[in-house]
């Protein structure tokens, strides 16, 4: 990666989500959230991934001192793994049916994470009014079976 690219990826990561939050400071009701998506992919180091890596382990303590600062307003991670949308599937091509079925047989969970696992997973972030600061994981226990 050029120095551009390294850049926008850890913008991409971090300082969009601190932009998002200071447009969002005072406009917010006491006690509601914002809820930041970021993935679990980055955490296991491998080569060529560095900065991706780099900018997944930034987000939660970035998420958690966020939820210290601007509390009353509460603020959680969404981290997913693989989750079966068309982003995957543009960036696997042909090798998506193999992907799926990977996961199917891997995965604790027995099949594939979709779009409406998290979406029922931030509604909870948003209705659980005790949870702020946390990254909370989805990936059918992707990191334990791979």
């Amino acid at each position: 990666m050029d120095p551009d690219q390294v850049r926008n990826v850890l913008s991409d990561h971090v300082i969009l989500g601190l932009e998002v939050a200071r447009n969002a400071v005072g406009k917010m009701r006491p006690g509601g959230t914002l809820i930041f998506m970021g993935g679990t992919g980055g955490r296991r180091v491998k080569p060529g991934l560095g900065i991706v890596s780099a900018g997944t382990a930034a987000l939660p303590p970035f998420v958690g001192a966020l939820a210290l600062e601007i509390a009353p307003v509460r603020v959680n991670l969404i981290a997913a793994g693989f989750v079966d949308t068309p982003l995957s599937a543009s960036l696997l091509g042909d090798q998506l049916d193999e992907r799926r079925a990977e996961l199917r047989e891997r995965l604790p969970i027995g099949r594939v994470v979709t779009p409406a696992d998290v979406a029922a997973l931030a509604v909870h972030l948003m209705a659980n009014t005790a949870l702020t600061g946390g990254t909370h994981d989805i990936d059918g226990g992707q990191q334990f079976a791979f």
